[in-house]
């Protein structure tokens, strides 16, 4: 196998995984987060970095996938630089995505 073909299975394999977890997140969501661990461990497996827009679904502490208004709150801040501050309600982590690119 190429090393390009183990990559591109690595992330059709990924976005599987994603695309099940956020059809369960309502219903059940202790197998969402084990779906969205198994995600990120075949990505570290393959060595593929996750999509901006998957990490930014997922709290990195506990593995939830956010559900705005529901497990999650959402701050915009304007200290120092502007950014969002996305709390998740399961464990209290706190990420931050900064709104200005930097120069």
């Amino acid at each position: 196998m190429e090393y390009n073909s183990v990559k591109k299975i690595a992330l059709q394999r990924v976005e599987a995984l994603f695309e099940q977890a956020t059809n369960l997140a309502r219903s059940n969501p202790t197998l969402a987060a084990k779906y969205i661990c198994v995600a990120r461990r075949i990505a570290m497996a393959a060595k593929v970095r996750l999509p901006l827009y998957f990490r930014r679904q997922t709290c990195k502490k506990c593995n939830t996938l956010f559900l705005y208004a529901s497990n999650c709150r959402v701050r915009v801040r304007q200290k120092r630089e502007p950014h969002v501050v996305i709390t998740c309600l399961n464990c209290g982590n706190q990420t931050r995505i900064m709104l200005k690119i930097k120069v």
